[in-house]
């Protein structure tokens, strides 16, 4: 946590919690740092979907090629936040709305998923042309990931033996201009095994595309770049994917590579800050009640891991009891739902914990208030702060 963050923190009141901070600073030379290990004919698009915060769109979008987008709100917000830079739309389920919407605006580029929506493509009125890329699920044996989306039977994409009657259909509308094959089959991948993955996926789409006499012009990778909850220090190694994608693409000249990263983006970037409401034990066990909860971090209990976090220590106590504490044991941190799964992290060793005491959870910048329950029992939203080079009042989200 940088020192600027850090004060920032600390001052922060208790009616100023639960609150994200967001360090634009951080998130700026992070994303410049990855562009920098791509090399020439590999696009960045960022997934929306892992963080969509204005503040952190108009940052990233000095340092992208452009966004990934998968629904129809996304869409519209990403037009409104940064006018005029290129989309790409994915996505199941797409609606015959949604796709008119894509036309409309013109998008980069359309990710079929199913015959379905190649049908619904095919029957909108108008002469607009629109740039596809038909997303497959490869046969491809994953191994152990965090999480596949595809490589065995899933919901995403087409089935590769259906792509040939995607061809005939691509083939009798002229409005629409295959440029590639779109392939996302797992996240939480190190540099190693996303490497290994892209070249298997460059191997069999460059062999479909000659069996099949398509011209293909580009490929996308998706995303998937493993982010280490457990140890927040381990990050992915943009320099070796970029060193890595240069060799591929000796291979393949004529092709346009385009990756999809979210979390691996923003994560660092976001920190949740809240305080301790309670210390309690039960059958010899301790927990510490916190402001705010899953309703606002719903990471940790949508992967079922320990949050990572930093004690601030607040000094102050003035009330005329005993301040609760837990000293050098294990202790759970839970918020105030009603329920069980309102869990940030259990059973973590803390020297010194007190009520009062701030916690700031760290990696809070991806798939965080955006996938959270935030109605359930109608507790206060989170303050939204973000820094630069200079502190910014603090305020609610609108």
């Amino acid at each position: 946590m940088r020192q600027q963050l850090l004060q920032h923190v600390t001052e922060l009141d208790a009616e100023d919690l639960p609150a994200y901070v967001y360090d634009l600073h951080d998130l700026r030379e992070h994303a410049a740092a990855i562009h920098a290990a791509l090399p020439e004919g590999v696009q960045l698009f960022y997934a929306a979907k892992a963080n969509s915060d204005p503040r952190l769109l108009e940052v990233l979008r000095d340092h992208v090629d452009g966004f990934e987008v998968a629904s129809g709100g996304e869409l519209h917000h990403i037009q409104a936040t940064c006018p005029g830079a290129p989309i790409a739309f994915g996505g199941p389920g797409k609606t015959p709305a949604e796709l008119e919407q894509a036309l409309q605006a013109g998008v980069d580029r359309l990710h079929i998923e199913s015959e379905q929506e190649l049908h619904l493509l095919t029957g909108m009125p108008g002469e607009r042309t629109v740039a596809v890329l038909l997303r497959v699920n490869l046969p491809i044996a994953l191994g152990p990931v965090a999480l596949a989306m595809g490589g065995r039977p899933s919901p995403f994409g087409l089935d590769p033996a259906h792509l040939d009657r995607c061809l005939a259909l691509i083939a009798d509308d002229p409005r629409i201009r295959l440029r590639g094959i779109h392939v996302h089959l797992a996240s939480g991948l190190d540099a190693t095994a996303q490497l290994d993955l892209a070249g298997r996926v460059l191997t069999w789409a460059s062999e479909w595309a000659d069996q099949k006499g398509v011209e293909l012009s580009e490929v996308n990778l998706g995303g998937g770049m493993g982010v280490d909850y457990g140890c927040p220090d381990r990050r992915f190694d943009w320099a070796a994917f970029g060193a890595g994608l240069h060799r591929l693409l000796e291979g393949h000249p004529q092709l346009t590579l385009r990756i999809e990263p979210g979390r691996s983006v923003t994560v660092y970037c976001g920190w949740y800050v809240t305080e301790v409401l309670d210390i309690k034990r039960s059958a010899g066990r301790a927990f510490a009640v916190l402001r705010g909860g899953t309703h606002h971090l719903r990471t940790p209990a949508a992967k079922q891991h320990d949050q990572p976090f930093a004690i601030i220590p607040v000094d102050t106590w003035d009330r005329p009891w005993k301040r609760p504490r837990a000293q050098d044991e294990p202790v759970t941190l839970v918020g105030q739902l009603c329920t069980p799964k309102d869990v940030l992290a259990r059973g973590v060793q803390a020297e010194r914990l007190r009520v009062g005491d701030k916690i700031a959870f760290g990696l809070a910048g991806a798939y965080a208030w955006n996938i959270s329950h935030h109605a359930f029992l109608m507790h206060p939203a989170p303050r939204f702060h973000h820094l630069d080079h200079a502190p910014v009042p603090a305020g609610p989200q609108s």
